[in-house]
């Protein structure tokens, strides 16, 4: 629980703008050894002041406060779709609170009547910090408050079940789903994706057709994570006609997600037709999590003609995880793309292809002279996965110029796998001022294939609702 660089930072803020007392206590000083245990090693934490110092605070110093409260799972808060503090979930979070260890007894039931509280900073810790305990010790007054006749509090429980991952909540959020509050149904599908229980896909499936966004982004979403092939058709009929972009990319994601075959057609129209070029970059997404090669010509028509650098960027990422090697001239050819993202994507994905007797890519050869560091780096870790011999000249020559350690090391590294054999460059290397140039030499030569400090480049994380 690291309340150190979280909550007490934003305890602190409370205090002086609010003029309330110190949420966070620290026993002791903490030494720089021991700061790296701090997650391990919790800070007690005195639930009333924290909730009184709550109420009434700004946005901005609660959200610091609340994600500092982290709770593990697909989501992470960052797709829950009705919080108390909206505004929470566009904050980066500063700290992890979540070891799911014990609250005492006292603070649990202070932290369920912050539930009910009339401030939303005091029901968003409240919630959150009840989403760290487990399901057993929370689950029976969560389902209580379920049942309310106030929408907002029936909104919170099916959030802190969901956080939670109560078992014994599969039956009660099923009934809520035919909630009149949109919050209520919302959460109570995103609560019953966390839980992952087969139960509850059916009635999933029946709020595809709800009238709220919300709702409908929230059931998709969820059924996604059901490991059940029965969704797909309804999966495709979403990507196909809702109204919604963010209800079709997460439609994508989930298509992606299932590996559904069946959904490549849809994922290919939706690619080279849909209007909004987040679903057309997260169905680039999923023909590569899909890897089927019926995806290729579609996301090689991304690559040479879409207008998004990201959606191109994710398109030669594809490509990449497909592993077909007819793509080689596309992903060729992304080497001459205007964004560095994509440049260095085509790079990593060009190294995929990786086979015996594989030629460099003049594109790719290029690219060891890009003005961008992580271009470079990819670059050179491709032309070491080809091995190609005729590449050797051209990474001699972006050696000598070289100025990041990493990709020096990533072009020692292409160099032998290549089979360079010149006494001059290998003297050159063997006596360079740079110990760890000295090393990969030497464990080059001696014919490692693979050891640290290699570089490992990947593309950015890709995709997700």
């Amino acid at each position: 629980m690291q309340r150190v660089l979280g909550l007490a930072i934003a305890t602190f803020a409370f205090s002086s703008l609010s003029g309330g007392p110190a949420v966070a206590t620290v026993s002791g000083s903490i030494s720089s050894a021991e700061f790296d245990q701090v997650g391990r090693r919790a800070a007690p934490i005195d639930i009333a002041a924290l909730l009184t110092a709550a109420k009434g605070a700004p946005p901005i110093i609660c959200s610091l406060a609340a994600n500092s409260i982290r709770n593990w799972g697909w989501g992470d808060w960052n797709d829950a779709p009705a919080t108390p503090l909206a505004f929470a979930r566009a904050t980066t979070n500063i700290g992890d609170f979540d070891d799911r260890q014990p609250l005492p007894a006292a603070d649990i039931q202070q932290l369920l009547g912050g539930l009910a509280a009339d401030d939303a900073c005091v029901r968003e810790l409240s919630v959150r910090l009840i989403g760290t305990q487990r399901a057993e010790t929370v689950s029976a007054d969560l389902l209580t408050r379920l049942g309310s006749a106030d929408a907002s509090l029936r909104s919170v429980a099916a959030l802190a079940l969901g956080l939670v991952e109560a078992k014994n909540g599969v039956d009660p959020l099923i009934r809520t789903l035919r909630d009149a509050s949109v919050d209520v149904r919302a959460n109570s599908a995103w609560a019953l994706g966390r839980i992952e229980n087969g139960r509850a896909l059916q009635p999933l499936l029946g709020l595809f057709g709800d009238p709220a966004e919300k709702v409908r982004l929230a059931a998709v979403s969820a059924a996604g994570r059901m490991d059940s092939t029965s969704a797909i058709p309804l999966l495709i009929r979403v990507l196909r006609q809702d109204d919604s972009p963010n209800v079709r990319r997460v439609a994508a994601w989930a298509l992606g997600h299932l590996e559904a075959r069946d959904g490549v057609a849809a994922l290919i129209e939706a690619l080279g037709r849909d209007s909004d070029g987040r679903v057309r970059e997260m169905s680039a997404w999923a023909l590569g999590a899909i890897e089927d090669k019926r995806g290729v010509p579609a996301l090689g028509a991304a690559i040479r003609g879409d207008q998004e650098e990201r959606v191109r960027e994710t398109a030669v990422w594809a490509l990449g995880a497909i592993e077909d090697r007819s793509s080689m001239d596309i992903l060729a050819a992304a080497t001459g793309d205007r964004n560095p993202n994509v440049r260095g994507t085509a790079a990593w994905a060009i190294g995929q292809l990786e086979g015996e007797g594989t030629p460099a890519p003049a594109g790719l050869l290029r690219l060891l002279r890009d003005e961008n560091a992580d271009v470079r780096l990819k670059a050179a870790w491709a032309l070491g996965q080809l091995e190609d011999r005729n590449a050797i000249p051209a990474i001699r020559d972006a050696l000598k110029v070289e100025t990041s350690d990493r990709s020096r090391k990533a072009l020692i590294r292409a160099l032998m796998k290549s089979g360079e054999s010149s006494q001059e460059t290998l003297t050159q290397l063997l006596s360079s001022s740079d110990p760890q140039v000295r090393e990969a030499a030497v464990r080059g030569i001696a014919g490692a294939r693979s050891f640290d400090p290699w570089p490992w480049p990947w593309p950015r994380p890709r995709p997700f609702p």
